[in-house]
């Protein structure tokens, strides 16, 4: 109610950032913050159920359990499954494990978690995810767009028939030490404060995963670029090619 709100006033560009912020305690049920513009930004001490950041679409959604909690977060649930289907924008820090299918369909959001259960990034054409910590099976099966990064990837968990493993780049460096500060200073992550603490080390650690498709895109819209030829066109070309 309150997105549609927001939508209805301000269009489909929304608010800046962090315009409107509302802090929530206790558990949460399906499809928290689903659908939430830019502009907004929803923190949940505690935890919450399946479809957390459903549609999301600009918005921001923040989850970590309380101070107090007699338990080391990143070896907990702090949400349930298909967490971010069909997002299109804005961010999520989740501090602590989510269930099956994180992310399916996403194609523009940041998604940042301590673990995944199996099927992550499953049909997933853009964005990009951070994976703090373990993934199940088939992760990346039928993944497009996008880009993953995970940490102490466990290959064989991988689906590789649409995907490949690529090296960093130096952008990559710069992208995960800014992600995994943010998430840091967002969820309070003794996951992230470690990594940060010795960070020529832990970068060593993360895999990239990169849809072989969507690298020839971005390969040819470099190339035209370069060469003053036209992008769209291109990316076009390399897309049916």
């Amino acid at each position: 109610m309150l997105g549609y709100e927001v939508t209805k006033r301000w269009g489909g560009e929304g608010l800046p950032p962090d315009t409107i912020t509302v802090s929530f305690t206790g558990s949460a049920g399906q499809s928290f913050g689903a659908f939430t513009p830019q502009g907004i930004t929803l923190r949940l001490c505690g935890d919450a159920n399946d479809y957390l950041g459903k549609g999301l679409s600009g918005g921001r959604l923040i989850a970590y359990p309380a101070p107090d909690s007699p338990f080391d977060a990143e070896t907990q649930v702090i949400a349930g499954n298909v967490i971010g289907y069909g997002a299109t924008g804005g961010e999520i820090f989740l501090r602590g494990v989510v269930g099956e299918r994180f992310c399916v369909r996403n194609s523009g959001a940041l998604a940042v978690a301590e673990g995944v259960g199996d099927h992550g990034c499953e049909y997933m054409t853009g964005g990009r995810v951070v994976i703090l910590g373990p993934t199940g099976r088939n992760f990346a099966a039928g993944m497009s767009g996008g880009i993953a990064y995970v940490l102490d990837l466990v290959t064989i968990r991988l689906n590789g028939e649409m995907v490949d493993l690529d090296p960093l780049e130096e952008a990559d460096v710069e992208f995960l030490r800014d992600v995994v500060a943010r998430h840091e200073k967002e969820t309070g992550s003794a996951v992230a404060a470690g990594l940060l603490a010795s960070w020529d080390q832990s970068v060593a650690r993360f895999s990239k995963i990169m849809p072989k498709d969507y690298k020839r895109v971005l390969s040819a819209a470099s190339a035209a670029e370069r060469e003053g030829r036209d992008v769209n066109e291109a990316v076009m070309s390399a897309a049916h090619g």
